[in-house]
């Protein structure tokens, strides 16, 4: 396969794996999308993101950054579409708490499918809050399920040589020093360097890199 039809196959395949496995295929089909913006995080999830052009249908975003795949097991990796999985899941099908924060619900759902929500990452951190990461819960759902597919050859073929990212196409210059950072309620907009963590001043969520 080419690089763009590998890699999205990939994910799109994993999607509706665990879909399949973990979810009973309540979720509906959404935009995998691959962004690198904002370093440090892993992925996001953006309900009714995109819009079919010429049509009425909408579609929910969920976002990977590629920069990690190289650094992180797949394993990891696959943990982190999950994780944007339950928020997916919890707009459609449960209480969703203002944009961004991660909330008992959340928490209990990621707990119930063997992904234990921790603000550090790491056994012991909070399981809410509004930056929550996660680890894997050793011989949980998860995975056992993410055995399953590990062993059927799943493989993540690309991921991002981070050193080495050039410009923009046709800018001519390094790597970009600002980013654009979009408030998620009211869709205000602010400049700055993409690892910057921006709270809109109106709505007081955190603004997303674009």
């Amino acid at each position: 396969m080419k690089p763009t039809q590998e890699t999205y196959t990939a994910l799109q395949s994993a999607y509706e794996f665990f879909n399949r496995e973990l979810f009973g295929g309540a979720l509906p089909e959404c935009l995998i999308t691959l962004t690198r913006k904002e370093k440090r995080v892993y992925g996001y999830f953006w309900g009714q993101r995109f819009e079919e052009i010429g049509g009425t249908q909408k579609t929910d975003e969920i976002a990977m950054n590629p920069q990690h795949f190289k650094s992180r097991s797949v394993a990891q990796a696959l943990s982190t579409l999950v994780h944007e999985m339950c928020h997916q899941w919890q707009a459609h099908h449960g209480t969703p708490s203002r944009s961004a924060y991660h909330n008992r619900e959340w928490a209990d759902k990621m707990e119930s499918l063997g992904l234990m929500p921790s603000d550090t990452g790491q056994p012991g951190g909070k399981r809410t809050g509004q930056k929550v990461s996660h680890y894997i819960i050793p011989g949980g759902l998860f995975e056992r399920v993410c055995a399953v597919i590990l062993s059927d050859g799943f493989k993540l073929a690309w991921g991002e040589i981070v050193a080495e990212v050039e410009g923009d196409e046709g800018s001519g210059k390094g790597r970009t020093t600002r980013a654009k950072f979009t408030c998620p309620d009211c869709r205000a907009n602010a400049w700055g360097k993409p690892d910057l963590n921006l709270v809109c001043g109106d709505c007081m969520v955190p603004m997303v890199a674009e």
